[in-house]
């Protein structure tokens, strides 16, 4: 094919770029021993406005910090963590246009406001919609995971695939996260979930569960994020899972390969992962980590090397499972900028992206199905059909689809309807799940001007307009589901 011809998307390879820290003037005497020290990421993260005014000195503008504190206040579903790792990505080299920082002041705030890392880390108010900030039939458990419990922290939803929540902490929190009813602090906005049983006797429960029901081969180890488990602790339990004969395969998921790739390429940490891998390998169990990257500027050369660590220790694969977001990677050249970055220079496989769930607070994150379903045409035939991820729906009740496989698009309002061929946990064996219809909706704000009138009545009358009544009734329902849960495990 001619070198001439014209395409949508222009390939370049783009050398990785570690951003330097010292730009920042809290850490402009951070050495880089210090930087790669996994317990120096940890204790210097930034948790709050002051930590993060700290960090940044004279950059941000004042009226940033009053746009922050009033989103902490009154929409933030997950409270602020930031290692430093990921927040040095922030207006970074890659993101200058002229090959220079911004200065201080208005041009870095720009800047600050418009990168697509501090927008889903680190989210302010004026982000948010403010017609529809949360959609009418959003919820804190959004994909009722804990209503498929069969022990504590353990979701059978998929015939054969279990998903083990091991711990309800990240080393970083990010604004989107699916499980912002357990996972991390309360804010004002949302008073968290709290695991009742102690982190043993829940691990040991999984356990016990699995050697039980041997239809189960494939089991996600998540949480919260697994690098925040002591390694000891993690390896003691994955050795007692490799010892299932039932089991095939172990995918450990942690966005901190990319938020905290110090933790990754500690030694005690390589090491153990190279015991676990050899007893996978030698069991013929594949061992794999799913990270979570959003943006190419986040991955520099820090992250290749843990990734290439990991593959060295003996991991399978290392596979990234991104979420699909308005102002973060909503285009074909921001996604397929970030699958050649992963590929091309960090050994991770582009896996699946994911569009947004439906959680309170997101509909400034989330894009329409018809939106999503045209990505994943724009992006054929660049990468490698291996490497070519999947853009899925996270259907309610259902579990991931393929944006494709729709089976009904009510595209006045935004209501999709979609069909799955087996049952989970909830569901009685006098369920015909090949004829119901599961519902998943688009952010109202893209749809047609009749379309959103519709649903303005709608909420009217379904929901009531009342948004602090709204969350309070939320509150309530995730609490009763959650206990119901527990009750039924005792």
């Amino acid at each position: 094919m001619s070198a001439q011809i014209e395409q949508p998307y222009i390939y370049r390879r783009r050398e990785l770029v570690e951003p330097d820290w010292t730009r920042f003037p809290g850490w402009a005497d951070v050495t880089p021993q210090q930087w790669a020290d996994v317990q120096w990421q940890r204790v210097n993260c930034v948790k709050n406005i002051g930590q993060l005014r700290t960090v940044m000195g004279p950059l941000l503008a004042e009226e940033f910090y009053a746009d922050l504190q009033r989103d902490q206040e009154q929409r933030a579903t997950m409270s602020m963590l930031l290692p430093p790792q990921m927040l040095n990505t922030m207006v970074s080299e890659p993101t200058w246009a002229d090959g220079r920082m911004p200065a201080a002041g208005a041009d870095f705030t720009a800047a600050f406001l418009a990168d697509p890392v501090r927008r889903y880390m680190l989210p302010v108010f004026s982000d948010r919609r403010t017609d529809w900030s949360s959609h009418p039939y959003a919820t804190r458990d959004s994909l009722h995971e804990h209503d498929m419990w069969v022990a504590e922290g353990l979701t059978h939803r998929y015939p054969t695939k279990v998903l083990a929540e091991m711990l309800p902490t990240c080393p970083q929190y990010c604004g989107h996260c699916t499980r912002m009813d357990l996972v991390g602090n309360s804010t004002p906005t949302v008073t968290k979930l709290k695991l009742a049983g102690k982190p043993v006797d829940r691990h040991t429960a999984i356990l016990d569960y699995l050697r039980a029901t041997p239809g189960v081969r494939d089991v996600v180890v998540s949480g919260g994020d697994v690098a925040n488990m002591p390694w000891k602790n993690l390896e003691s339990w994955l050795d007692r899972l490799l010892d299932i004969d039932s089991i095939r395969d172990v995918r450990l998921a942690t966005k901190a390969l990319m938020g905290m790739p110090q933790h990754w390429l500690a030694p005690d940490t390589v090491e153990g992962v190279g015991r676990v891998a050899r007893k996978a390998r030698e069991r013929g169990v594949g061992l794999a980590i799913h990270t979570h990257v959003n943006a190419a500027q986040s991955v520099t050369p820090l992250v290749a090397e843990a990734s290439k660590a990991m593959l060295e220790a003996g991991i399978r694969d290392v596979r990234n499972q991104g979420v699909l977001m308005r102002g973060v990677n909503d285009t074909s050249a921001q996604l397929l900028d970030l699958c050649f970055a992963m590929s091309d220079e960090a050994m991770i496989t582009p896996y699946y992206f994911y569009m947004c769930d439906m959680i309170p607070f997101s509909e400034h994150w989330r894009v329409s199905l018809a939106h999503a379903q045209h990505l994943q045409h724009s992006m054929l035939g660049y990468l490698p059909g291996f490497a070519t991820p999947r853009i899925v729906c996270d259907v309610p009740f259902v579990g991931k689809r393929w944006v494709h496989q729709v089976d009904t698009y009510d595209t006045e309002r935004g209501i999709s309807y979609w069909r799955k061929n087996y049952r989970t946990s909830i569901e009685g064996e006098d369920v015909d799940v090949t004829s119901a219809e599961y519902v998943y909706y688009d952010p109202i704000d893209t749809l047609p001007a009749s379309g959103q009138e519709w649903w303005r009545r709608e909420a009217a009358e379904v929901h009531g307009t009342d948004e602090a009544g709204q969350q309070e009734k939320a509150q309530e329902a995730a609490a009763a589901s959650r206990r119901a849960s527990v009750d039924q495990l005792a």
